[in-house]
């Protein structure tokens, strides 16, 4: 098996082809792949409208919520553990670090606004912890843009791996959140859930720090 970190690699270096996430039930969805390397949509614009600078996107990937916050004239900066993820940043104009949320991270303190975008509220496999772990980033009243499951679904921790043409990763652990099931998680990391809404089928939340 290859590391997961390689596989998302070769799909933001190639995309010719779709990026699939596969459960160990056989479950197989399209990671959106296209979506990330594309300009931000409109469902994103909408939602980035809500934030205030200056903006940490943690796991930006190739820096489309950064860019388009850019354009607005908002400062904001990237964080992803993927060095290809941020060379594409870098090269399409985005202020973008590689680290991990859980590593050193600038900034800290004094970010009004952070974003968890696109499933980034299953990195680590425990909810809790990572809005902990953001909310220690934020100023005192900054938020957190978060993107959900779709209600009735619960706290999920499941194994997943990617695949990408012919290449398998391993697995690794992810957790999915329901858009009625944030409010534990986010209060148990002393977040308090300002708003909820669906926009064209994609659920997202507005969490805010006590």
């Amino acid at each position: 098996m290859i590391p997961a970190l390689d596989v998302y690699t070769m799909a933001l270096e190639d995309g010719s082809r779709p990026l699939l996430v596969r459960g160990r039930t056989g479950r197989c969805r399209p990671a959106g792949i296209a979506r990330w390397l594309g300009a931000a949509g409109d469902v994103d614009e909408r939602a980035l409208a809500r934030v205030r600078g200056p903006v940490l996107d943690i796991g930006c990937g190739p820096g489309r919520h950064v860019r388009a916050l850019a354009r607005r004239g908002v400062l904001a900066v990237g964080v992803d553990v993927s060095a290809a993820a941020v060379t594409l940043a870098r090269r399409r104009g985005a202020m973008a670090v590689q680290a991990s949320v859980f590593d050193r991270v600038p900034g800290i303190g004094r970010w009004r606004s952070a974003l968890l975008l696109d499933g980034n509220i299953g990195i680590g496999a425990c909810p809790t912890l990572l809005l902990g772990r953001v909310a220690s980033l934020l100023a005192a009243g900054g938020e957190m843009l978060v993107e959900l499951e779709p209600p009735g679904r619960g706290i999920v921790i499941e194994e997943l791996r990617l695949e990408y043409g012919g290449a398998r990763s391993d697995w690794f652990p992810w957790a999915m959140v329901a858009v009625d099931a944030i409010d534990e998680p986010a209060t148990a990391a002393g977040l308090g859930v300002a708003e909820a809404w669906c926009d064209a089928g994609r659920w997202l939340a507005r969490l805010k720090r006590r």
